[in-house]
């Protein structure tokens, strides 16, 4: 192209200060591929000297191994000459003056002048920029490396708390094991110290109510013993049968105590067998109140009355006699001459209600919660023989047959004892 064409691009002072003054290199090139204009930043973005690039072939401005490429794209533009941007989607190189290659962009455009086409190409050195990616790269590349690590770390440092939290749950456990056992142990060293005291008690108990209550009647057998002998010899028949009697009391007494200490023994070592077969109630209370008649005090009676539809229930004939015996033999004992014992019978639909009522010492009030207690005697039947183990076996009894015994009482008056139990 000739010179006056240069002249004629470069005549107006609006594109001579954009051309000189860009802050990117500016480079045209005609069809042939060689360069008609470069401005200061382009000679200086190649290593090139002002006007050393005028002439030069572009391929120069590109490493070799790219040049025969280019070429090819050169025809391509001239062909379609629209402005675009260079390499999308990839890198592109530019070779410098000494060789060295740095990374560009490059945006293209096309102008024609006197019928020439020419193709202008907007070059950006990114050489900071790809430096920055790539050091941006390498920051994630070392974030992600970190982060996997610090996951691997925290996974490490999970898996090692969830194991120190397993042991210290299992320590956990064991401890508490260790202290329920611990627990355990000192409830039965308790229990055990408790039943030893109960023992103790219960050894006193029963030596002070021996020496009592087996001196008396072995003292009146031993007595009558020796005045039978007497009145024998002096052929007195109706003292010598006075002491026959008394004597017979006596054992009697010794017997019913001794019956007392079996029934607790079995009680307390749980031999006693629960049994369930079908009973006649009011036939069974007959047979006790025959029975217990010959036992009372002179002009004492029994008065049996029943409520309710009379019916025949399962249970254990045994243990109710012994339950109704001990109570009615109770009411008699503690009632005086002549005194009425009431004994009631209750039917209704799911249970019996049993009831024994006296006319006797009745319980001070301030006692009754140990009246059920072993050995326990109210402080108003002192004259009174016993043991002070017949409610307990009594309560015992009632407990066998899933029942209840409640009862009532007014001093001096008498007291009313309530057995309830499941039919």
């Amino acid at each position: 192209m000739a010179v006056e064409q240069k002249d004629s691009i470069l005549s107006q002072d609006t594109f001579r200060q954009i051309f000189q003054n860009s802050a990117e290199g500016i480079i045209i090139v005609n069809e042939e591929g060689r360069i008609f204009l470069a401005n200061p930043v382009a000679e200086k973005m190649f290593g090139y000297e002002p006007g050393e690039l005028v002439n030069m072939h572009l391929g120069k401005l590109l490493p070799e191994r790219f040049r025969a490429r280019h070429a090819v794209y050169r025809e391509q533009f001239f062909q379609d000459p629209r402005p675009r941007r260079m390499g999308v989607g990839r890198d592109l190189l530019a070779a410098r003056k000494d060789g060295t290659e740095f990374p560009v962009e490059v945006s293209l455009s096309s102008v024609t002048i006197d019928g020439h086409s020419l193709v202008i190409a907007f070059i950006i050195d990114i050489t900071l920029r790809k430096k920055s990616e790539e050091a941006l790269r390498k920051s994630e590349e070392q974030l992600i490396i970190y982060a996997a690590e610090l996951e691997r770390k925290v996974k490490s440092r999970t898996e090692a708390l969830d194991k120190t939290i397993r042991e210290l749950e299992k320590l956990n456990k064991d401890l508490e094991e260790q202290i329920q056992e611990r627990r355990r142990a000192e409830e039965e060293a308790k229990k055990a110290l408790q039943r030893e005291r109960e023992v103790n008690e219960l050894k006193t108990k029963f030596v002070s109510m021996a020496s009592h209550e087996f001196r008396t009647p072995l003292s009146s057998v031993l007595s009558s013993a020796s005045l039978i002998r007497k009145y024998r010899d002096k052929g007195d028949l109706s003292r010598i049968d006075k002491h026959i009697d008394r004597i017979k009391s006596s054992v009697n007494h010794l017997t019913n105590i001794l019956n007392d200490f079996l029934s607790l023994g079995k009680l307390e070592e749980g031999k006693v067998e629960v049994l369930s077969e079908e009973i006649d109630v009011e036939e069974i209370f007959e047979d006790i109140v025959e029975e217990l008649r010959l036992t009372l005090k002179p002009g004492q009676e029994i008065k049996i009355s029943c409520e309710g539809s009379k019916r025949r229930i399962q249970s254990d004939p045994k243990v109710l006699r012994n339950i109704t015996f001990n109570l009615v033999s109770n009411a008699s004992k503690y009632s005086d001459e002549g005194k009425t014992i009431y004994l009631g019978l209750t039917f209704d639909p799911d249970r019996l209600r049993i009831s024994v009522r006296d006319e006797g010492v009745g319980i001070p009030e301030d006692e009754a919660k140990h009246i059920f207690e072993r050995f326990y005697r109210a402080s108003n039947v002192s004259n009174i023989q016993g043991t002070g183990l017949g409610l307990n076996i009594v309560k015992r009894y009632v407990g066998l047959l899933n029942g209840t015994i409640d009862f009532s009482s007014e001093f001096g008056k008498g007291s009313t004892f309530t057995v309830t139990l499941p039919c």
